[in-house]
């Protein structure tokens, strides 16, 4: 995500200058046609198809934004979640279970950052690895869902922590509710990344927006004249970018600079976690030097 106030220069001109280029291209082919061979085109479709694509694109940004703040909200929850998790491990369980309530805290740390593998589409980490044990790592590394497999695992600890008498029915019903919230967020999660929008979001606006690109200096051209090439291309870069703002935000765990920052709430979870059982705990992360948070 990039978290300073305006993109880096470079930044923008590497996501804009090949459509601005061709885009002026053709409307300096449009404007030298118009002089050795004039035409006229008719102004007033061209402004309805203009003012029809704005809503239409409009609609699909804000649809997007909805999904991509969804995704940080549904981490937000994760984030709360584990710290509950880890405080009712470290309070509910006794001092001859410290290697339990460790373990708990581990697990959840290893749990947060397989979930982040999943929904970026890369294979678990040094990140998951480290805070798993072999033979648990072998387990959860076993199952389709490695994030569920990890989850799961805690739940048998803390039952087994119940049938010892570490902790009785009411605290393990708390806890246990603590890993459905888990359960629900990391469902929602999967449901944004496996769900995208409906492919006439995707594939009309597109097809338009090429469309009215092509038909801009038409129009524009008997007005502006020699300055057609410079406003034709303005007001088609701005159609454009709308565009790439609702490619850009529809997937929010795409791994791509405008996407939720995974990789930094894992290690905000992973700080307050460790810290909650007296480990040393890590620096958070900071943007790059693009000022891209990841």
């Amino acid at each position: 995500m990039i978290v300073t106030n305006t993109p880096g220069y470079r930044h923008i001109l590497r996501e804009i200058w090949r459509p601005a280029a061709l885009l002026f291209v053709w409307d300096v082919i449009v404007t030298v046609t118009y002089y050795v061979v004039p035409f006229t085109a008719p102004s007033l479709p061209l402004t309805l198809f203009g003012t029809a694509l704005a809503l239409f694109l409009g609609f699909r940004s804000n649809s997007a934004y909805q999904r991509w703040w969804e995704g940080r909200v549904l981490w937000g929850q994760m984030i709360n979640a584990s710290r509950s998790l880890a405080r009712q491990a470290r309070n509910y369980l006794p001092d001859e279970a410290k290697d339990l309530k460790r373990t708990i805290v581990l697990r959840q740390i290893a749990y947060v950052n397989a979930l982040r593998c999943q929904l970026r589409r890369q294979a678990p980490d040094g990140e998951v690895l480290r805070f798993l044990s072999r033979g648990e790592a072998d387990f959860a590394l076993g199952r389709v869902n490695v994030a569920n497999g990890i989850v799961d695992g805690t739940g048998r600890r803390i039952n087994g922590a119940c049938a010892q008498g570490w902790i009785d029915t009411i605290q393990q019903a708390s806890m246990e509710s603590i890993l459905v919230d888990i359960a629900n967020a990391q469902g929602g999660m999967e449901r944004l990344k496996n769900m995208p929008l409906p492919s006439q979001y995707r594939f009309f606006p597109t097809i338009f927006t090429h469309l009215l690109c092509i038909l801009l200096p038409i129009g524009l051209v008997d007005t502006l004249g020699f300055a057609t090439p410079l406003g034709s291309s303005i007001a088609g870069l701005m159609f454009l970018v709308v565009l790439a703002i609702g490619d850009d935000l529809v997937d929010p765990f795409a791994n791509t600079v405008h996407d939720v920052p995974l990789t930094a709430m894992c290690r905000t979870i992973e700080i307050d976690l460790l810290q909650a059982i007296g480990d040393q705990a890590p620096q958070p992360l900071r943007p790059d030097a693009r000022g891209v948070l990841w």
